[in-house]
């Protein structure tokens, strides 16, 4: 169910682009015909598709968890320009004229200075690629530490993140994605939580807000809890035979 399907070729040592494009639907399309909204989703779903040679595209859901979106992507590129060309070309689909988007994240991967060097490369903060996508829950959020965190000193700052990545280890089943949007957008980063089970990413959460670093926290919302699913079962869960055919695609599986 959570198989990642792309082409993309991963490049040692390159930074990555990232963006999570939030959709929210027009009610209007549900009154369509059956046949006007299917036609859309399908060009939609051709468009996305499209692009699996040039970047990962992930689709979660957020029907039944968030009212202010539908459903979001979680893309990663070597060129920022793929994401405005897909993105202009989904706009224009039967089913992307009655999207909006009430919010957009854009990042790119880089070592993090609090993780050492010999570290290994598949650790968190110290990779250049991140390969997501094989997990049912993805957490996102925009993140941004106040000018305080910045006035201290290289040590001290040291100190509160072993201590806060020490805290992340202790959850195992929970892997963290850190991207940075300093001077690429509002945020400074964007983290994605991948897990399985939501009970250990809250857990994770409130110990956190313990650490000494959790103090020089800015901003951490909106957060979004994403459901994983094929692309075709997002698009049906706008649907109103929603979980008729995505009960029916789970069974002949």
């Amino acid at each position: 169910m959570y198989c990642i399907i792309w082409f993309m070729e991963i490049i040692p040592d390159r930074q990555q682009f990232v963006s999570f494009p939030f959709f929210k639907l027009d009610p209007v399309w549900r009154r369509l015909s059956d046949s006007e909204r299917q036609r859309g989703k399908t060009e939609f779903r051709e468009v996305a598709e499209s692009y699996r040679d040039r970047m990962i595209n992930l689709p979660y859901s957020l029907v039944g968890v968030r009212g202010d979106a539908d459903f979001f992507f979680w893309r990663v590129s070597y060129r920022l320009d793929d994401f405005e060309e897909m993105t202009a070309r989904l706009l224009n689909t039967g089913l992307g004229k009655y999207l909006s988007q009430p919010y957009s994240y854009l990042s790119m991967t880089r070592r993090s200075i609090y993780v050492e060097e010999h570290q290994h490369e598949g650790q968190e903060g110290n990779r250049l690629q991140i390969v997501p996508g094989l997990n049912k829950y993805v957490f996102v959020y925009p993140f941004i530490k106040t000018r305080a965190w910045y006035a201290l000193d290289k040590k001290t700052r040291q100190e509160a993140m072993t201590e806060h990545i020490a805290v992340g280890h202790k959850y195992q089943s929970v892997k963290i994605n850190t991207t940075y949007s300093y001077g690429l957008d509002d945020q400074e980063f964007v983290l994605a939580f991948e897990s399985d089970k939501p009970e250990d990413f809250l857990d994770l959460v409130m110990e956190l807000r313990e650490s000494k670093a959790s103090a020089y926290t800015l901003k951490d919302t909106p957060t979004f809890t994403g459901i994983r699913h094929s692309l075709e079962d997002v698009l049906n869960l706008l649907d109103k035979n929603a979980v008729d055919r995505v009960q029916s695609s789970a069974t002949s599986r």
